[in-house]
């Protein structure tokens, strides 16, 4: 998801995200839909937080941190 699908998100639940990264951005939206602010931390691969907008993305960043963290 885009930074600018992010804002409009925001505007669209009256969130400010201005000056937060965008991981922030994304966890806080998170906790306003009433889910785990757990963006991309899903180290196991598992996440039983289907119903998020933002769970395939999460699902794809947590892998690749988790590459990532495995290459170092």
């Amino acid at each position: 998801m885009s930074r600018r699908e992010i804002e409009k998100l925001a505007e669209r639940l009256h969130v400010d995200v201005e000056g937060l990264e965008l991981v922030e951005a994304v966890r806080l939206l998170q906790r306003i839909e009433g889910h785990f602010d757990c963006f991309a931390r899903a180290e196991s691969g598992f996440c039983d937080q289907t119903g998020c907008c933002f769970y395939t993305e999460c699902m794809e960043n947590s892998t690749n941190s988790e590459e990532n963290t495995a290459d170092a």
